[in-house]
């Protein structure tokens, strides 16, 4: 165990026994997280996802994930008594080391806007705002070359995945593709040009990752539309780029609503996603 500061703050790694614990603190801020997204999370990330202790007393807790020389940071939280006191500080600054230690130069993570001079005191910088919405999976028509992903795709969609984002996210897009329960969707004329995923679970689905060559609007909303067609009647949430109007336009016409604004940050060097990049979750980026 390693101690972090001076006011009795010490973090470890997270084991399953702490999951029940990380479940009921994310509860309180009605993050819908279940012991499976922790379990995931540390499948993916073994050493990386942190409980923060004050003396032995579980106080909070925070997870990341790393693709070589990028990494994300996500469900920091610290228990509401331990607030104000460093807590938070000390265990975002030990997350970001760990990422450091593993030859990550930039670390990603969206905030809640009241939350950016937190990480604006961390030596993160403001890179763009994105929206979560929520809503209902709808039918309705779409364009060609849109066809279901399947087994036999996974390569082909991490490989492009990797061309577009500058970075390999096979250990994450991996897992999901291969769970039958989730969604995917491709463009492809000639050559792949576009993808996007649906995770659904509890029936429940959350939308994302979606992934195309920018300037390309026609493809990211037939994308979308052959998701949320896949998905009709369920609820359905999102994290999408303010700046992707097309794609926020078809929403709020269909029903969705804007629960939340976030900010992405980076530490170090910022990402430049040269795509229309759908947020495949709020804590992994």
């Amino acid at each position: 165990m390693k101690r972090d500061c001076t006011l009795m703050f010490s973090v470890k790694n997270m084991s399953k026994d702490d999951i029940t614990f990380a479940v009921r603190l994310t509860d309180t801020m009605d993050w819908n997280l279940a012991e499976g997204d922790f379990d995931f999370m540390m499948e993916l990330e073994p050493k990386g996802c942190f409980v923060l202790l004050y003396n032995s007393e579980r106080v909070g807790i925070v997870t990341t994930i790393s693709f070589g020389n990028i990494g994300w940071l996500g469900n920091l939280i610290v228990s509401e008594q331990h607030r104000k006191k460093g807590a938070g500080s000390s265990l975002a600054s030990h997350a970001v080391k760990y990422l450091k230690n593993n030859n990550v130069e930039t670390v990603g993570l969206y905030a809640y806007t009241e939350k950016v001079p937190f990480y604006e005191r961390l030596s993160f910088t403001y890179d763009s705002y994105f929206i979560v919405l929520s809503g209902n999976g709808f039918s309705s028509p779409t364009g060609s070359h849109i066809r279901k992903g399947g087994k036999a795709d996974i390569q082909k969609i991490i490989d492009y995945d990797c061309s577009s984002l500058g970075f390999s996210r096979r250990k994450l897009l991996e897992p999901i593709l291969l769970d039958s329960d989730n969604r995917c969707y491709i463009y492809e004329n000639r050559e792949m040009a576009g993808y996007a995923i649906a995770k659904v679970y509890h029936g429940m689905a959350e939308a994302g990752p979606l992934v195309c060559h920018q300037g390309c609007n026609e493809i990211a909303i037939n994308l979308l539309k052959a998701v949320l067609n896949s998905l009709n009647g369920l609820e359905v949430s999102m994290c999408i780029p303010e700046k992707q109007m097309a794609l926020l336009g078809i929403l709020k016409r269909h029903g969705f609503s804007e629960k939340f604004h976030v900010a992405r940050m980076f530490h170090g060097p910022p990402f430049n996603d040269k795509c229309i990049c759908m947020a495949e979750s709020l804590e992994r980026g």
